[in-house]
């Protein structure tokens, strides 16, 4: 049994009057990809960002209940939020490399985080975040370039690897491959299978089909509802809930 990374009890989340989350508790285990699913607008991306504090940002947005990572209220007045997030990485939908070089891309967060006392150090980090994010042998050759140069789904990898370079234990992804062709899809699916060796996954996905085969853990959302939760496998072939087997087979969307 792994242990419980993430425990999030009675969220709820609003934006002004419009309720988006509605008393969500889910406890979200290390070492394992938990995927969250559901038609559009059902509030689960809005749920991963509670996860980071990323709704922070947002002036109408408020989050109640507790989220607790590794025993500890994320929402605690003491907890820093930039700090947070260097713990509970992002990856967004858009990959969103920084207008600097591929180097400077993955070395800006270990810089503003103090992780590395020298050019050596740092040049260590930066081979680990590329190699860990699958691309290390395509771009090796040139640091120097700018991120934006790379195709979509390099640029995703150096966004995962970026991500992944402050020594996260979570790491989060909103769609991650819905910008993406099949075959870089295929590449970063490989890569999450990989992650959840070191980290814990939680990957909000449309793909009903990247849920079954990146994921141990499923999650359906409907309304601002956490309809169900459990096993992956359980959740496509037995679920206990008539509105994730109508989600499932397609009856809603």
């Amino acid at each position: 049994m792994n242990d419980i990374k993430i425990s999030a009890s009675g969220v709820d989340v609003f934006y002004g009057d419009t309720h988006a989350i509605k008393n969500v508790s889910v406890e979200i285990e290390g070492n394992t990809v938990t995927a969250f699913i559901g038609p559009s607008g059902c509030g689960k991306s809005t749920f991963l960002r509670c996860l980071n504090r990323m709704n922070d940002t947002i002036d109408i947005a408020r989050v109640t209940g507790s989220i607790l990572l590794d025993g500890e209220d994320i929402y605690d007045a003491k907890v820093d939020p930039v700090q947070l997030r260097a713990k509970v990485g992002m990856v967004f939908q858009k990959p969103n490399p920084f207008p600097k070089s591929i180097y400077d891309n993955i070395a800006y967060g270990p810089r503003i985080h103090g992780l590395a006392r020298n050019k050596a150090e740092l040049d260590e980090i930066v081979e680990k975040s590329l190699r860990r994010g699958a691309i290390w042998e395509e771009v090796k050759d040139r640091l120097d370039q700018p991120g934006t140069g790379l195709s979509g789904g390099q640029q995703q990898r150096l966004c995962i690897a970026r991500a992944i370079a402050t020594e996260p234990e979570v790491l989060l992804m909103d769609e991650p491959c819905s910008a993406l062709d099949p075959i870089a899809t295929a590449q970063v699916e490989e890569l999450i299978d990989e992650l959840r060796q070191q980290y814990s996954v939680v990957i909000v996905t449309h793909s009903m089909q990247q849920a079954a085969r990146v994921s141990q853990k499923t999650a359906f959302f409907h309304l601002g509802d956490l309809v169900e939760y459990g096993e992956t496998g359980h959740i496509f072939t037995n679920p206990e809930d008539s509105r994730t087997e109508s989600y499932i087979t397609g009856r809603i969307g």
